[in-house]
């Protein structure tokens, strides 16, 4: 994988069901040794305005098992139409969704770790 650049821009396939098909992500902070992603949204179908995220990962047990907790907050406009409660559960329900496939990929890297995903 490429050294990944701030700035840089990503065009996402939105799959989750949600309004959105496609989503413009820049990256804003990456910090490999801290576990740390920040993205600001600045395109796409959707109506989020001035969408950004700050995404940590950190080590954690859950009933004896050793895991990972994620961790991701955010800000964001509310748009013209919408309330404040729509805007939240939409970004809610992109968010789960975004964590359901970020542990689907880490579960099967954990099953095949040195496959190209």
């Amino acid at each position: 994988m490429g050294r990944l650049i701030l700035g840089v821009l990503r065009e996402v396939n939105v799959k989750s069901g949600l309004p959105a098909t496609t989503s413009t992500e820049r990256l804003e902070l990456l910090d490999d040794k801290e576990h740390i992603l920040g993205i600001k949204i600045v395109g796409g179908d959707h109506r989020l305005k001035n969408y950004s995220s700050i995404l940590t990962v950190h080590p954690d047990v859950s009933e004896g098992r050793s895991g990972t907790l994620v961790v991701e907050s955010f800000v964001v406009d509310i748009p013209v139409g919408n309330t404040k409660e729509e805007t939240c559960y939409f970004v809610r329900a992109l968010i789960n969704c975004n964590l359901k496939s970020l542990s689907d990929v880490s579960e099967r890297m954990a099953i095949c770790p040195h496959s190209d995903m």
